[in-house]
């Protein structure tokens, strides 16, 4: 069993979520949301990640004050924005030297997108890290095996993370199908709102359901939790060749698994940047069975 829950997690939860209620709430009801909160977090199992406690804790707010975060509109926002400029991005990639390589930096670029990770989400930043993403290296030795494994399969998986971002997923895709015309690719989101992240829904308003299979994944965990996805979800996962897997939540409740996934993120938060020793906005990309 892989262990996944660690004392960094268990902070950065106690930060975000100890006092996040309603400042009128009863005495009594704000007691028994930090009683129960404690219980979540002493009842965790070391596999689970922060996305699945996460969830508990929404759920937990959701039951006692009522309060469920609607994204929907800076979902909407960001994905409009990201189609704006798809075109573009999708020629700057064309005249590129290698498409592959600067589809992966333009995509890796726009997992800034996160309102769970970060406490301040800005257009400004995502323009900025955007005109970047060609400066940006990626893992030699991890971007030779990807490329070698797409073109020696017959199946590929794309694991998305957030909204906006799931516009470069499909210029990514785009790229992939026009690389390799025998893959065959198909794209699970999440299945239930989480976060800010993708689901069917925004897979239809950005178009991505129009050039390959979208599935959801059967849950609202801000991460793909393998004991707990739907089974046409875990079906696909395991019978894929090669699986690309979008954003820290993916990593952090896949990693340890033995699927052959390439994990492809900026790190984002205390955690990852100790653990991989990066900087802030640093870009990774990761295969699992070099983990």
């Amino acid at each position: 069993m892989t262990k996944r829950w660690n004392s960094i997690c268990i902070n950065c939860i106690v930060k975000k979520h100890l006092t996040s209620y309603p400042a009128d709430a009863p005495e009594e009801q704000k007691i028994t949301y930090m009683n129960e909160l404690f219980q979540i977090l002493l009842n965790a199992k070391e596999d689970q990640c922060g996305a699945v406690i996460s969830e508990k804790v929404r759920q937990l707010k959701k039951r006692l004050f009522g309060i469920a975060p609607d994204f929907s509109e800076i979902k909407h926002t960001f994905n409009q924005l990201m189609l704006s400029l798809e075109d573009e991005i999708y020629q700057k990639i064309l005249d590129s030297d290698n498409l592959l390589y600067t589809a992966l930096q333009y995509v890796m670029a726009a997992n800034y997108i996160d309102f769970g990770a970060l406490k301040d989400v800005s257009k400004e930043k995502l323009m900025s890290l955007l005109s970047e993403a060609q400066e940006k290296e990626l893992p030699k030795e991890a971007y030779e095996k990807l490329r070698s494994d797409l073109e020696n399969s017959k199946t590929c998986v794309v694991l998305t993370d957030n909204c906006g971002e799931i516009v470069l997923d499909k210029v990514m895709i785009r790229i992939l199908k026009k690389l390799y015309p025998n893959l065959h690719i198909e794209v699970i989101v999440r299945g239930l709102p989480a976060s800010n992240d993708a689901t069917i829904e925004d897979a239809v308003e950005v178009g991505l359901c129009d050039i390959v299979p979208v599935t959801g994944n059967g849950t609202a965990y801000t991460g793909t939790y393998l004991p707990e996805i739907s089974n046409e979800a875990l079906d696909l996962l395991q019978n894929a060749d090669v699986i690309i897997a979008k954003g820290m939540g993916n990593f952090e409740s896949m990693n340890g698994c033995g699927l052959n996934i390439y994990y492809l993120f900026l790190c984002k938060c205390e955690m990852f940047i100790n653990r991989f020793n990066a900087e802030l906005f640093d870009g990774m990309l990761i295969r699992e069975m070099d983990l």
